[in-house]
């Protein structure tokens, strides 16, 4: 089947949500190589060479390119989900960190590759959002918001499935 074909190849990502209060920021990509005209988190993207092994250096870098913050800007910065998906003959293997908009940094930040805005988080589950991101986000909601685990998720092609 042509859908199933592997070649071995792989995408590793990595996003941050950045949360403040009851609110989650998040970026509607446009132009993307990968992702284009859905919500995304708030700032992600592709490994560089140097970060395969360090995806929290992925998404710092990616937070000061898109975002232009640095670590500084947010506090409780934490991995808590890794979702591996088969798709276009690749293993995508995305990294899905979250962390607090601390008091004192501009809550009105804007973003070089799309459209950046603040939804509270009832609104989350009814908005466009890539495949994994969207059951990331609802167990999130329901569950990984009360616990500091990190939870592991394996897409079958009609659901993602966490432990």
């Amino acid at each position: 089947m042509k859908g199933n074909t592997m070649d071995g190849k792989l995408r590793n990502m990595a996003s941050v949500y950045i949360r403040k209060d009851d609110k989650i920021l998040l970026l509607y990509r446009q132009g993307g190589r990968v992702v284009n005209d859905v919500w995304v988190g708030s700032a992600g993207g592709h490994f560089e060479e140097t970060e395969l092994n360090d995806a929290q250096a992925c998404v710092l870098r990616e937070l000061q390119e898109e975002l232009g913050i640095t670590k500084n800007a947010i506090a409780n910065l934490r991995l808590r989900y890794v979702t591996l998906r088969r798709s276009q003959g690749e293993i995508r293997q995305n990294y899905y960190f979250f962390a607090d908009l601390k008091d004192n940094v501009d809550e009105h930040l804007v973003s070089n590759e799309g459209i950046s805005r603040w939804f509270p988080l009832p609104a989350l589950p009814s908005l466009k959002m890539p495949f994994t991101a969207q059951f990331v986000i609802e167990h999130y909601l329901k569950e990984g918001c009360r616990t500091d685990m990190v939870y592991g998720g394996i897409a079958d092609g009609e659901k993602v499935v966490f432990n």
